[in-house]
């Protein structure tokens, strides 16, 4: 499924009655990507009241993987507005954080929606962004120093590894771009590791 992502971090700012809402969007491949993320936020704002967050792993409309998190902000008020926003948006593998600073008086729960949306709406429709690859399944095997080099193979050439599992052998499910197969299969021929397109 073909659909747009973000090439570079952005950010923007909305102020509503005082409180501030920095709007961090930025493009990730996977949890790992998005926790560092959000810790970076917190240590680049640490006297912010509230860094909340949503993200999306694949297509906005069909994600294979979604998160969110209110940190503090009353239930659904923060981490599901910025959600919302991202599933109706234009992109994918996405991850917008959200940092507030209290301006002294309080938005009450339906202020803090649309104070959220508006901000995450701003980041997501000024955010550069190109379309991305059609990507296609794989799942690698072999000895347990094949992953490495998938590894690095992967983030020259714009794949993911969805999953691994550790057995006699390493399994590895990775998606990469479609156009790249023939150079995936030489490096895997390379490597003695047995590659087999999923469905």
């Amino acid at each position: 499924m073909s659909y747009k992502i973000a090439i570079a971090e952005y950010q923007a700012e909305y102020v509503v009655k005082k409180s501030r809402f920095i709007a961090r969007l930025l493009p990730v491949r996977n949890r790992e990507e998005v926790n560092a993320a959000v810790a970076k936020a917190r240590a680049d704002y640490p006297d912010a009241r509230h860094h909340c967050w949503a993200y999306l792993l694949g297509p906005p409309a069909d994600a294979r993987g979604a998160g969110m998190n209110d940190d503090g902000e009353p239930a659904g008020t923060a981490g599901r507005p910025i959600l919302n926003v991202l599933q109706h948006g234009h992109l994918g593998d996405v991850l917008v954080i959200v940092v507030r600073y209290f301006g002294g008086i309080k938005l009450g729960a339906g202020g803090l929606v649309r104070a959220y949306s508006a901000a995450t709406r701003e980041a997501v429709e000024a955010a550069p962004c190109r379309q991305r690859e059609q990507l296609a399944c794989w799942r690698a095997r072999g000895d347990f120093a094949c992953e490495q080099p998938l590894r690095h193979w992967l983030d020259q050439h714009g794949g993911y590894l969805d999953s691994v599992c550790y057995g006699e052998q390493v399994q590895l499910d990775l998606r990469a771009p479609a156009a790249q197969a023939e150079t995936l299969a030489a490096l895997c021929a390379a490597h003695r590791i047995s590659l087999e397109e999923l469905i």
